[in-house]
């Protein structure tokens, strides 16, 4: 079984067949989905995260301020995050970090609002999932300056970055997720960088409903595509599909804590409707 280490099955885009996407993404073989809950207050992701989590026991969540968000929570909505994070089903804290591409909030308050999460999340001792776009240089910066050599670990979500990026991820203690991008064709920046990588530094995610992987290209992404991702992962690995999707979730289970607490997510008791 493989996991979905990051996903946003809240999202609008699948409010008409919910259930469904994730009835497929059992059948094609996840174990475990994390969905993540990002910080606008107007949108009530994390409210709708959370939910999901707690209707189904192979669903998991990760909750934090993303940066597009980072100029809306108020202390009120603070103070929210921080009571969402006890949640028991909660993993993550994230996704966190900065976005230079879009520039939805200031800069500077991303950069604010990225510190304050990463203390927070040390606190916790609680691993981040960070989001890093047209930002290499100061997000890696910041995690130098923020997060001591105990530093509980952590994602580099979705990365889109090169060989050099990735390792430098590696010595600050995240592992590295591919998505649906490892599968362009035009992306040999990225499969070169996962070939750099040892497999125990590695996981897969979907990010749905973005970056459907090749050969979904043009349509809504879903969890149950992971698998697509895993394979094209594992060729350009040269392992086989089913040594890549034991290693990625042995990856993802260590970093948060579930191979010692013995969670299975094998599924059992989940509510269908």
């Amino acid at each position: 079984m493989i996991i979905d280490s990051h996903s946003h099955l809240d999202m609008p885009q699948f409010d008409t067949d919910r259930d469904d996407v994730i009835r497929r993404a059992r059948e094609a073989g996840l174990g475990l989905m994390v969905c993540i809950g990002t910080g606008n207050p107007a949108e009530s992701s994390i409210e709708k995260t959370l939910a999901l989590a707690e209707r189904y026991d192979f669903i998991y969540a990760g909750l934090g301020i993303h940066p597009h968000d980072a100029r809306l929570p108020d202390a009120g909505y603070w103070r929210k995050v921080e009571q969402w994070m006890e949640h028991p089903k909660v993993v993550l804290w994230g996704e966190i970090g900065l976005d230079y591409y879009y520039d939805h909030s200031p800069r500077e308050i991303q950069k604010a609002v990225f510190r304050r999460q990463l203390r927070m999340a040390h606190e916790r001792r609680m691993p981040v999932a960070v989001h890093c776009r047209d930002a290499w240089p100061d997000l890696a910066g910041i995690v130098r300056e923020e997060w001591p050599d105990d530093r509980p670990g952590g994602i580099l979500h979705s990365f889109a970055g090169d060989r050099k990026q990735a390792l430098e991820g590696v010595d600050l203690g995240f592992l590295i997720s591919f998505s649906g991008m490892v599968t362009f064709k035009n992306a040999d920046a990225l499969r070169a960088a996962a070939r750099a990588l040892s497999l125990d530094r590695i996981l897969v995610e979907s990010d749905c409903p973005y970056l459907a992987p090749v050969p979904h290209r043009g349509k809504r992404n879903e969890p149950s595509f992971v698998v697509d991702v895993g394979m094209h992962l594992a060729g350009t690995l040269q392992v086989d599909y089913t040594e890549l999707a034991r290693r990625t979730s042995t990856n993802f289970r260590r970093l948060t804590g579930m191979a010692q607490a013995g969670v299975s997510g094998a599924g059992d008791g989940a509510a269908f409707s």
